[in-house]
This record gives C-alpha cells, structure tokens and sequence, in this order.
C-alpha cells in the first residue's frame, strides 16, 4: 500500500486494521444562545446558503446584509427566548438524547465499534467537527443520516454539498454512506401514527387533524425538488395507517419567508378557515420535524393557536414532534443498520 503525504506508520496501521464505522445524525442547527448577536451570526450562515435561497446572489447578499441581518435577529431572538431552557436549545437538547439513545442501540447490536456523532448544518456542533472525529478514529465507514424525513434540496442536499466540501480535503476518504430521505420507510409511518393515537387516546377525539409540513417555494418544486410529494407520500401512508377518512385530515406547509408564493396551502390560513367554518377541535402534527424546535415550540403550539382561537375555534391541540421515543429511535436505527452489516 502507497504511504500517503502526511501519514504516519501509526495512522496507515490504524487505516488497515481499524473496524470502526462512524454513524453522524445531522439536523438543521440552532443558534449558541437567545441572543441578537447570537441569532445574527446564526441567520448569517443559514441564510448565505445558496441551497437555502436560490436568487441571484448579488441581489440576495444586498438584501441580506442591508435588509435581514439589521432587522430580523432581535425579533427572532425573542422568539427563541420563548422556548429556551435551562439546558439551552429544545433543538440540541432533543438532538443529543437522539444520539446518545441511537448510539445505546447500535452499539448493543453491533459492538463499540460503532461511533455515533451529531452534527448541525448551521452552528455548532458543526458538520466539521464531528466529521474530523471519525478521520482522527481512521473509520473504515461513514454513514450520515439527516434527521429530514423528506428529502428536498435547502436541507438534505445542502448536508451532502456541505459533507462533501469537508472530506474532499481528505487525503484518504472512507466509505460513505448518505441516506437522503426515509419518508416513507415502515418504522418512521409507524412510530408517527403510534404518536397520534397515543395523543388521541389521551386527549379524546376531534374535527380535523392537520399534518403541518415545513414549507418551500414553489419555484424549487417547479424546478424539481421531490420534497412536496414525499410529504405527499408520507401522509398517504400515515393516513392510510390511521385509517382516516378524506375528511378527517388536511396536508398543510408552514414557516414561510418572504413574499415569494411558497407550496399551499398554508398552515395558518387553513386554521383559520376551518375555524370559520365551524371546526372546533384540531389537533396539529408536524412528520417533518424528527426534533421539536421553533418552528413547533413556537411557531405551531403558539402562533397557530392564537390564530384558530381568534377565528372561533375551541379545542387546539399539537402533538409533538418524534424525539427521542423509543419507537422513532427504533426506525433511526433501522435506517442504519442494513449499513453495518459487511
């Protein structure tokens, strides 16, 4: 075998004789802390992602250091404030019992030469930090599975741009495995559904249940992300395994920026017509959140509520997001795990 530029005689052994697979769960990222200056250096990298807002760059950059950057992250900052924790970030916190619970499993299953790391697109812990982990180890095998059911380019695409910038420095690059999407794999449409009954049983029946997905603009599905319909596929499979009626349910999208025509029909504008009409009782659900986050914590438990109360609507109930239940675990390590077996 060739000795490579850099390499010690240690490192090229630990390259031929090293077992270990490195496994990284990835999500979108969180500011450090609820803080202007903080969300401002966070929105800086989340929004200069050119997967993120695909405009001619120079218009978007005069945009977003004149426009964006000055104004929005107070405002942001106060709505992060609102979901804060004493642990700090819902995101992260959620995101680390995922890791450490995913972690407990493979290693039970396939022995303590199965390294589990997390990693955030956005802030820290960043993609690169974890990623040099598993080079310093000498990994035979990287799998990374972001923690996006649905594939579309802003999330799980800018992972893989993002991976692919870092390792391509490497002088030696180990196997990698990249899971774009699981929106509709068995596990995750059953841990989802088992998360709804288990919420309806609770609390008791009602009107109309939505399944809220992030939203997108419309010109990235015209130019031909999957996303709008895996989240099609998801809710036709999870409805299906609810047994639910046409009129039980509603598919929806959120969190939309900007003035730009996003995919429809939107969340906050179909509780308030339900509301209109005489629904009483919904109950929200987000199958594209793996990790309760702001755009649940605040944005569907807060902002949406206020909204369907106002229009005359009675009983607003959200369901929370997967996290770290041992059945979404379950379908994370299932992902996995036809990867480890070589």
């Amino acid at each position: 075998m060739p000795r490579f530029v850099g390499q010690s005689t240690e490192q090229i052994h630990l390259l031929n004789n090293n077992k270990r697979v490195g496994v990284l769960l990835t999500n979108l990222g969180t500011p450090e802390k609820a803080t202007t200056s903080a969300l401002r250096s966070y929105l800086r990298e989340f929004l200069s992602d050119p997967r993120v807002v695909e405009i001619p760059r120079i218009i978007w950059l005069i945009i977003l250091y004149g426009l964006i950057l000055p104004l929005r992250p107070a405002k942001s900052a106060k709505l992060y404030q609102s979901i804060w924790t004493k642990q700090g970030s819902p995101l992260l916190v959620i995101s680390k019992s995922q890791q450490e619970k995913v972690s407990k499993k493979l290693r039970e299953n396939y022995g303590e030469d199965v390294m589990v790391e997390l990693a955030m697109r956005y802030g820290n812990p960043s993609l690169s930090s974890a990623l040099n982990i598993f080079k310093d180890a000498g990994v035979r095998r990287i799998i990374i599975l972001p923690l996006y059911p649905q594939y579309a380019g802003p999330t799980s695409g800018s992972t893989f741009d993002a991976v692919i910038d870092i390792v391509k420095k490497w002088r030696w690059i180990p196997d990698i495995n990249f899971i774009s999407s699981y929106h509709d794999n068995p596990l995750y449409i059953d841990a989802l559904a088992a998360s709804i009954t288990d919420h309806i049983n609770q609390q008791g029946k009602l009107d109309k249940l939505l399944l809220s997905y992030h939203g997108m603009p419309k010109l990235f599905h015209q130019m031909g992300d999957p996303y709008f319909e895996f989240c099609q596929r998801t809710t036709q499979l999870l409805v299906t395994k609810l047994g639910l009626s046409d009129n039980e349910y509603t598919m929806t999208f959120q969190s939309r920026f900007g003035k730009a025509e996003w995919l429809k029909p939107y969340t906050d504008e179909t509780l308030k017509g339900l509301a209109q009409q005489g629904c009483k009782k919904v109950a929200i659900v987000s199958p594209a959140f793996s990790a309760d986050c702001l755009e649940t914590l605040e944005e569907l438990v807060t902002e949406n509520r206020d909204v369907f109360l106002e229009a005359g609507g009675e009983d607003y109930r959200y369901i929370n997001a997967l996290n770290d239940r041992a059945d979404h675990v379950e379908a994370l390590t299932s992902l996995i795990s036809p990867y480890l077996k070589f």
